[in-house]
């Protein structure tokens, strides 16, 4: 008995030992995570300095990014290195929250490293986005509270000759690898660049900063100030955007390619593939889309018909010509568009409460789009304000002709680009302190980010707005809109079709006006399957709304089920799925 009482004794011994030891490795191998998610958010502050003052983070307010050779492939040997280290951590026993976070940072790095195959570094600048059009926007993205951060802008002009020449560098590269966007495009760049060149220093975006000097700052230093940033813009950001300019029109855009279509480039279908896959979270091909797309073009305009019969219309056709042809529904002025989205904004505030248990801090701003971008953008679109509250977000209107711009989907875009669409997300995310900051900030989930901003526009209904006819039918020409994005995208980038093919489409289901259909298929031509996104994404929000209705009955909380959503931070749409079931069971 003895015996056996020692054998007993030395069994729970042994069991306690090998217990501890588990749990000391179990917090080693969360302690361990934890580090390197620590070091790899402190890898991307301080290789992309521009997304660090973006975020609020001012260590690196001096620099630009290096978009040398050397750096790009300095960054994909980290990222490699990355992905070995993360897959190294067993994660049983984790947290499911620390379990995610393991998840979100393997996706991240192995999307990065499969999309450096096709070197999009060398195909850095379109009419829509490039390294001309965000370095005009340094100003409007940079703190000026003191001297210190006015010095800190005055190194970033000084440099921007440096990065024009290394991205002049990629361009050449992709012009030998047949990496190159449609010649069209291409022109309109090479427009762009000169007309920032080519204002004056009143007028220029990048001493936009010395027109309101914080009164910290005295007399004898905006003097200094003034000098020191007015020379650098004259004598370096000027000729720097010249010489871009004149490269892309001489040198560049004479060899732009001639199809629309990413198809046409050396590995263009695999770069379509991946550019679906990344843009929609999902594994639906792009046949797959094209047909949803075509079935729900279908359905809306059962719903569209609805409207113009009330109006009297017995077709869409002869409603959409109207709508095209009636000036008072078309904008009169800038101010008038200016006006519209603030009122928009203002009054979806009141409603926030009756659909959300979480608000953001963050204010919201409504401000003129920058004249140097406005021909070829959207109607309006959104900047994120600073993490810490420094600096509000904002939607930026398209003041651009005004009078070619209609007014009956202002409404619906007000609450896409602000509340409760892409102001109140973003601005939720960066407040969720429980969070990892790369989740915050960083992940790149447009199925998330814009199926949310999509869906948000719906919630107008439901709270009451979209009084007028006029409104209501602009709601669901937005719906519409995305559904004939579906269809084009996929058309030009994988189908083969031609860009006037892709407008006709537009015509034919819209009342678009021209201005906007111009801009929106370009901006699909450069920018490929990231409009597939948008209705991804809400389909997805609207699939698990219904579930948790019916799953949950009396239970269901609307505003409850909007911040599990929300409280996240961006995801990947597999993911949200599994994480609202989650919640479904925990409410069940």
């Amino acid at each position: 008995m003895r015996v056996s009482v020692a054998i007993f004794c030395c069994a729970v011994t042994l069991q306690l030992c090998f217990g501890q030891a588990a749990e000391r490795s179990l917090d080693g191998r969360r302690a361990e995570l934890n580090r390197l998610l620590a070091d790899e958010w402190e890898y991307s502050l301080r290789t992309q300095p521009e997304f660090a003052t973006q975020v609020g983070d001012d260590r690196y307010n001096d620099r630009l990014s290096d978009l040398s050779d050397k750096a790009i492939a300095d960054d994909l040997k980290h990222a490699r290195q990355s992905l070995e280290r993360f897959e190294a951590i067993d994660a049983a026993g984790f947290p499911e929250p620390e379990k995610l976070n393991r998840s979100l940072m393997l996706r991240s790095l192995r999307e990065a490293i499969e999309r450096a195959q096709f070197k999009d570094w060398e195909m850095p600048a379109t009419q829509f986005d490039g390294v001309h059009l965000g370095y005009a926007s340094l100003a409007s993205g940079s703190p000026f509270r003191n001297g210190k951060d006015y010095e800190n802008y005055l190194s970033r002009l000084r440099q921007i000759p440096r990065v024009f020449e290394q991205a002049i560098g990629h361009m050449r590269e992709g012009l030998r690898d047949h990496r190159m966007p449609p010649r069209y495009l291409l022109e309109k760049v090479a427009g762009q660049a000169q007309q920032i060149a080519d204002n004056p220093l009143d007028k220029s975006p990048f001493t936009e900063p010395l027109r309101k000097f914080p009164d910290s700052i005295s007399e004898a230093d905006r003097k200094r100030l003034r000098e020191a940033i007015e020379s650098a813009v004259k004598n370096s950001v000027a000729p720097a955007y010249t010489n871009f300019a004149r490269f892309v029109r001489e040198d560049y855009a004479p060899h732009g390619r001639l199809e629309p279509g990413v198809w046409a480039l050396p590995d263009g279908e695999a770069r379509y593939r991946f550019a679906v896959r990344h843009e929609t979270t999902s594994d639906f091909t792009a046949e797959q889309i094209h047909q949803l797309g075509l079935k729900s073009v279908t359905e809306i305009e059962a719903e569209m018909l609805t409207i113009a019969a009330s109006q009297g219309y017995n077709d869409l056709k002869s409603f959409n010509e109207h709508i095209r042809q009636d000036p008072k529904l078309h904008a009169s002025s800038g101010r008038q568009l200016l006006d519209l989205y603030t009122q928009y904004r203002d009054q979806m505030y009141g409603k926030l409460p009756a659909l959300f248990g979480r608000l953001p801090k963050n204010k919201l701003a409504v401000v003129p789009m920058e004249s140097f971008r406005s021909a070829d953008a959207v109607p309006a679109d959104y900047s994120p304000g600073a993490g810490d509250g420094s600096r509000p977000g904002r939607i930026n209107v398209n003041e651009y002709a005004p009078e070619k711009r209609l007014l009956l989907n202002v409404e619906a875009i007000a609450y896409h680009e602000g509340v409760p669409g892409h102001h109140l997300q973003f601005s939720i995310a960066q407040e969720l302190t429980g969070l990892p900051p790369f989740r915050r900030y960083a992940l790149d989930l447009n199925a998330f980010t814009e199926g949310w901003a999509f869906y948000s526009e719906r919630l107008g209904k439901e709270v009451g707005f979209y009084r007028d006819p006029y409104s209501d039918y602009g709601r669901l020409q937005n719906e519409m809109w995305r559904a004939v994005r579906w269809v084009v995208d996929t058309g030009v980038h994988a189908k083969h079709w031609t860009r006037q093919q892709m407008v006709d489409f537009f015509h034919q289901h819209t009342a678009m006006d021209d201005q906007n259909i111009e801009t929106e298929v370009d901006r699909y031509i450069a920018w490929p399957a990231q409009a597939l996104s948008y209705k991804m994404g809400q389909m997805k929000i609207l699939e698990l709304r219904e579930r948790a209705q019916r799953e949950l009955g009396a239970r269901f909380d609307l505003r409850a089920f909007h911040d599990a959503v929300l409280d996240q931070g961006p995801l990947p749409l597999d993911m949200l799925d599994a994480v609202i079931d989650e919640w479904i069971a925990a409410r069940r």
